[in-house]
């Protein structure tokens, strides 16, 4: 489909909303009507797409009749879901790699019924009691993949193909959340695990901030870019601060607006359409008014993409 500016998929991510309600009930048990309260207030914003990430309710580990409540919600709220996103479930954790696998499926089986094509997946896992404590999580190291060598990379292959080959059969479309030291950490690494994969409805999705933000060295950003939008099928976008201070070595970063950051995002997205990208944004964003943000950040977008000369949209 080719959408025009006013029309391409922008839709705001519910992480800002957490898994519990404020008495601690966790979502996924929470009624119907949280659920909507919640949608309503996206779409307020004047969203008119929504992700409903597994870290707001897991779509996957609902019953049926819990299901069709979640759609009739989703439906209420004149909010449309073009993505679902998985985060922190790991197909290949140690402990819970088959079950989260298996509940990918179930997502895979019910997006087309909530209207998604695509589902994104990624291999980071849970926070350490560290990064929890931190008072931001990417200050503290997390999970670490093995070498790209190992047998679970092997397994991580095969278990994406297993789900490609599902999404292929019910028209949905997978993509490959980057994310540090994971098997998709690092541009090099995401597109050689891509090419491992090797199926025609799987790419990748370049949340660069994710290694924006990180207190070390990273590769040069319009590098970076290059090499994985050619290969981009969904994204996360958000930005940050970034500086280093030569005296120390110290380094700081922090959330801000995409056109406040050091990402260049006009230059980007622009760069991505030329390349041929047509899937949806999900804004992200950290600290303070995250939705709020992630509205102001929808119509950036809006105004990058109508800035894009027509023959390359």
């Amino acid at each position: 489909m080719v959408f025009t500016p006013e029309t391409w998929p922008i839709a705001a991510n519910m992480l800002s909303f957490g898994n519990t309600t404020p008495d601690g009930t966790p979502l996924l048990d929470a009624p119907a009507a949280t659920w909507r309260a919640q949608l309503d207030e996206v779409a307020g914003l004047g969203f008119t797409y929504v992700d409903p990430t597994d870290a707001w309710v897991s779509i996957g580990e609902l019953s049926a009749p819990r299901f069709a409540e979640f759609v009739d919600a989703v439906a209420a709220s004149g909010l449309a879901v073009a993505s679902i996103s998985t985060t922190r479930r790991s197909v290949v954790d140690a402990t819970d790699g088959e079950r989260f696998c298996e509940i990918g499926h179930t997502i895979i089986d019910r997006a087309p019924e909530l209207g998604a094509g695509i589902v994104n997946f990624g291999f980071m896992q849970a926070l350490t009691p560290a990064q929890a404590r931190a008072g931001w999580f990417w200050l503290e190291d997390g999970h670490v993949d093995p070498p790209d060598d190992s047998p679970v990379r092997d397994l991580a292959v095969e278990r994406i193909q297993e789900l490609a080959r599902h999404g292929a059969e019910v028209g949905v479309e997978i993509s490959l959340e980057m994310y540090e030291d994971t098997f998709l950490g690092t541009p090099d690494r995401a597109i050689r695990f891509l090419k491992d994969v090797d199926m025609p409805n799987v790419g990748l999705n370049p949340d660069l901030g994710n290694l924006v933000r990180l207190h070390r060295e990273i590769e040069d950003i319009p590098t970076m870019f290059a090499k994985v939008l050619p290969h981009t099928n969904f994204w996360h976008i958000k930005n940050y601060l970034r500086d280093i201070d030569p005296a120390t070595g110290a380094y700081a970063t922090a959330p801000v607006p995409l056109v406040m950051g050091i990402v260049n995002y006009r230059r980007h997205i622009r760069e991505a359409i030329a390349a041929g990208f047509t899937g949806p944004f999900v804004c992200e964003h950290y600290g303070s008014d995250s939705l709020g943000v992630a509205a102001i950040n929808r119509e950036y977008i809006r105004d990058v993409l109508r800035s894009v000369p027509r023959e390359t949209s």
